[in-house]
């Protein structure tokens, strides 16, 4: 798209789309005057796919004589290029449905998980919501989250979230699990308290 409107805004988007009509026999002036034009201007296309292409491309179609050659070897490998996105994105969208958290795993290694993911599909063409994303990650968390998410299905909503929101609020309320999990007593700590109790009613 953006190289079309570069051959419009140089007036060369018939001869690229068209390309132009070689000399007869026994031309005259006025055929060499239009030849002559179409000829420049299909130079002028030319060196503009030259610039706009990458490196791999320029090798595909350096062979080309016209503007108009070189411009259907791009669409055809962009035609095959679109259709291996389509493939891929297949690929992806299975596996992110199939996508859980991990029964150890933290609240920020599924969100980068799920985003590095998305972003995957994202480039293959699939646009994607903050809702549905908030979505699919409420309904594969771990279970030890189905409280807060009753909670966060209750009190917010859910349709104007960001994942980002969503990720803050996951990560705080597992903190304070994990705070109050290292404050409990270990068995060897109430074994060892039980222990000295038993030893100071003995004495």
């Amino acid at each position: 798209m953006q190289m079309k409107a570069i051959f419009g805004s140089q007036d060369v988007e018939e001869i690229v789309e068209e390309g132009f009509s070689a000399l007869g026999k026994s031309p005259t002036d006025e055929q060499k005057a239009v030849y002559k034009e179409n000829k420049k201007k299909d130079c002028r296309a030319t060196v503009l796919i030259h610039q706009c292409v990458d490196e791999p491309h320029f090798e595909k179609i350096a062979g080309a004589t016209t503007s108009k050659e070189a411009w259907k070897i791009l669409e055809q490998c962009n035609e095959g290029a679109e259709k291996l996105k389509k493939v891929r994105l297949q690929t992806l969208r299975r596996q992110y449905e199939l996508m859980q958290m991990g029964s150890n795993e933290k609240i920020a290694e599924y969100f980068n998980r799920v985003i590095t993911h998305m972003n995957a599909m994202k480039g293959c063409g699939k646009k994607m919501k903050d809702r549905s994303i908030v979505e699919k990650i409420l309904r594969t968390l771990n279970p030890r989250f189905d409280h807060l998410v009753i909670t966060i299905e209750k009190t917010k909503k859910i349709e104007e979230m960001k994942v980002e929101e969503l990720q803050g609020c996951l990560e705080a309320h597992e903190q304070r699990v994990l705070e109050r999990e290292s404050e409990k007593p270990t068995d060897n700590q109430v074994l060892m308290a039980q222990t000295s109790k038993k030893t100071g009613n003995n004495s």
